[in-house]
């Protein structure tokens, strides 16, 4: 019998909690969780040829083009951990991308975390971060032990500049006019789910296995 594959888009707004539930799910399902982010540093610090034609964009302040991502994420794709499927984190970001993407492999599943914009700022912008060891914190849902420090190393924590509430606002109206029709596009193909993004982390895994199933 062939096994169960299992190729997911997560898509949902900075701050909704989607590479949480990414990250939990792709251990349960036993398949990679992949950010297109994460892939672009992990090419750069290893150097590939892919890795340093990114770096090239990068460190002139340019955005990497699609068709560089996609040539990354299509050898990702590639490895064998990726062959019973993976579980992407906020890929593709546009309608373009997701035609692009089609190209490389084929999808199952596409959910959309969605959560009021007045409580995506809430969390972004109590969210804090280690410099040292990039330990995420919440002020609200997550503190610190020591207010302000981190700690495993003790490292003041500082705030992110897109995490402002004026930087926030901004990203968010990016992502709406960029995504719509991207949501559009897996709604008409039959394969977008809604999931519901308010509470714990634990009732979205909740929702998120029920959408799946």
């Amino acid at each position: 019998m062939a096994p169960t594959m299992h190729r997911v888009i997560f898509l949902g707004p900075p701050g909704v909690g989607k590479g949480t539930q990414a990250a939990s799910l792709s251990k349960e399902l036993g398949v990679p969780h992949l950010s297109t982010g994460d892939l672009l540093r992990v090419a750069v610090a290893a150097r590939t040829p892919l890795g340093l034609e990114a770096q090239g964009h990068m460190d002139a302040g340019r955005l990497v083009p699609d068709d560089l991502v996609l040539r990354i994420l299509r050898d990702r794709l590639a490895a064998p951990d990726a062959a019973v499927g993976f579980l992407l984190d906020g890929f593709p970001r546009n309608l373009a991308q997701a035609q692009r993407l089609e190209e490389i492999s084929p999808v199952e599943s596409v959910l959309s975390f969605e959560l009021p914009a007045h409580l995506l700022i809430e969390r972004l912008s109590g969210r804090r971060v280690c410099p040292k060891c990039l330990t995420v914190y919440n002020i609200a849902t997550r503190p610190p032990k020591s207010p302000g420090r981190c700690d495993l190393d003790g490292a003041e924590l500082i705030q992110r500049p897109d995490d402002q509430p004026a930087a926030i606002t901004t990203r968010l109206a990016v992502y709406a006019e960029q995504t719509a029709p991207l949501l559009g596009y897996y709604r008409r193909k039959g394969l977008l789910q809604t999931v519901d993004a308010h509470g714990s982390p634990n009732e979205v895994a909740g929702r998120v296995r029920t959408a799946l199933r």
